[in-house]
C-alpha cells in the first residue's frame, strides 16, 4: 500500500504513551470492538515467518541484539498488513487500525506517511514517572519477568521512550493530538479515546453505513 496514488490510507488511530501508560491496554481493548483493528508492533515480530528473506534479516539483527532499521521495521509491518487484509482480519473499507508501539520514533512515522492517514493520536500522559515505574514492576513481576523489575531497567525505557518516541507528538502536532489523563482507571481512558472517535467523520460515516 505504499503508492498512495492507487490505493487509499489506512484511516488509523495511534496511541502513544510511556511504557507503563497503558497503551497496550486500551489498544487490545479497542481492537475487541467491531470496526477497530488492532495491530501492535510486537505482533508484527512474532507472526513473522523467519523462512522468508524479510525473515530472515529480522534473525539476523535479533541474533545480535540489535533492533530492527527503521525501513525494513516498516517493511514488515506492511506485509503483515498485508496479510491482515488478503485474508479479511482486518476490512480496511469499513475497519479503523488501531497502531501502538509503531511508529516508534519520527523516522518510521514519516516512513508510514504513504500507508497511513492517522485522524487520532491519543498520548496517554502521566508525569508521574514513579506511577508508571510501579505499574511496571507489579507487572514484571506478575509475569515473572525478574530483571525487568528493576529501576534501572525501567528509567532506561523511560529515557528511550522521551529521546526517540516521543518527539512523535510534534511530527503529527496539531488537532489530530489528544492528551488524555493516564493515571485514571483504564475504563475512564477508554471513555475518552471513544468520545473523541465517535466525533470523527470518518467515523459517522461509517456508523452510517450500518456495517
Amino acid at each position: 500500500m505504499a503508492d498512495e496514488n492507487t490505493s487509499p490510507r489506512y484511516r488509523t488511530i495511534l496511541i502513544l504513551g510511556a511504557p507503563g501508560s497503558g497503551k497496550g491496554t486500551q489498544g487490545k481493548v479497542l481492537g475487541s470492538v467491531p470496526r477497530f483493528h488492532h495491530l501492535a508492533c510486537g505482533d508484527v515480530f512474532r507472526s513473522l515467518d523467519t523462512r522468508t528473506p524479510l525473515g530472515q534479516q529480522f534473525v539476523s539483527y535479533a541474533s545480535k541484539g540489535e533492533l530492527m532499521p527503521d525501513d525494513l521495521t516498516v517493511k514488515l509491518w506492511r506485509a503483515n498488513v498485508k496479510d491482515r487484509v488478503d485474508s479479511r482480519l482486518y476490512k480496511p473499507d469499513i475497519d479503523f487500525l488501531v497502531l501502538d508501539g509503531i511508529p516508534r520514533n519520527v523516522e518510521q512515522a514519516k516512513l508510514l506517511e504513504p500507508d497511513v492517514e492517522v485522524l487520532k493520536l491519543f498520548h496517554l500522559s502521566c508525569p508521574n514517572r514513579e506511577e508508571l515505574a510501579r505499574r511496571l514492576r507489579k507487572r514484571a513481576l506478575k509475569d515473572n519477568r525478574f530483571d525487568d523489575a528493576s529501576d534501572k531497567v525501567i528509567y532506561e525505557r523511560f529515557a528511550i521512550y522521551d529521546a526517540e518516541t516521543k518527539p512523535i507528538l510534534d511530527y503529527y502536532a496539531g488537532d489530530k493530538v489528544v492528551n488524555i489523563d493516564a493515571s485514571q482507571s483504564p475504563a475512564r481512558v477508554l471513555h475518552e479515546i471513544l468520545g473523541n472517535i465517535m466525533e470523527l467523520d470518518a467515523w459517522k460515516a461509517i456508523e452510517a453505513m450500518k456495517v
